[in-house]
């Protein structure tokens, strides 16, 4: 088995931390945190505790631009300055798992199209990172984002599935909950993320490259 060159490594390293991607972590780091704060609920899809934010669209164009590493640390920039902005309504439970389905979704996403720096690769990278979203969207929600509500709120878990119902009638426990309601969510959230970065991402790299 091969091994990578330490200077490899360290000249990468260096590479991801110099003085401009940093500013550009920096910066897209912030971006991303307005746009979190500016989130709108999707009432014919899922209850209105959930809002539908943007802020994985400067994380992904990071991430194409400068690695899935730098994909990661602009979301936890997006975090830190978020709360900021405006504390935390869960506990900080909320802003970590919005951090971790984030990264669960820039990361594939990078990876791939660092393999190949294509729109083809592009593409699929992103619809790996929607999936693998999705699926982790579905799970944290069910086993840890809403029996937290439940608790922190002093809500029975049968009051936040009668919201989904109220939306729904098919939902009818957490698994249909999360089924019917947070995986198209999730799914919408990653289409119009994807659209909407694939439209803009040629032209802010050419910026990029430039400067």
């Amino acid at each position: 088995m091969s091994h990578e060159n330490p200077a490899i490594r360290a000249k990468a390293k260096a590479g991801l931390l110099s003085v401009k991607n940093v500013v550009l972590i920096g910066m897209f780091g912030a971006l991303a945190a307005v746009l979190m704060i500016l989130e709108v609920p999707l009432p014919m899809i899922a209850p209105s505790f959930y809002g539908l934010d943007l802020s994985e669209i400067p994380a992904l164009v990071g991430s194409f631009a400068l690695g899935p590493v730098a994909g990661v640390l602009i979301e936890a920039v997006k975090i830190l300055v978020k709360l900021l902005l405006k504390p935390s309504s869960t506990a900080y439970v909320g802003e970590l798992a919005n951090f971790c389905i984030g990264c669960c979704y820039i990361v594939p996403a990078g990876i791939i199209y660092m393999k190949h720096k294509t729109k083809k690769h592009a593409i699929a990278g992103m619809a790996v990172g929607a999936a693998v979203m999705v699926l982790a969207g579905c799970l944290m929600n069910a086993y840890i984002m809403l029996p937290f509500f439940s608790a922190f709120y002093g809500l029975p878990m049968d009051s936040l599935i009668e919201m989904g119902t109220a939306i729904n009638p098919a939902i009818t426990n957490i698994f249909t909950f999360v089924a019917i309601a947070v995986a198209p969510f999730n799914l919408i959230k990653a289409a119009l993320t994807s659209v909407i970065t694939l439209l803009i991402y040629k032209r802010i790299s050419i910026i990029l490259k430039t400067h």
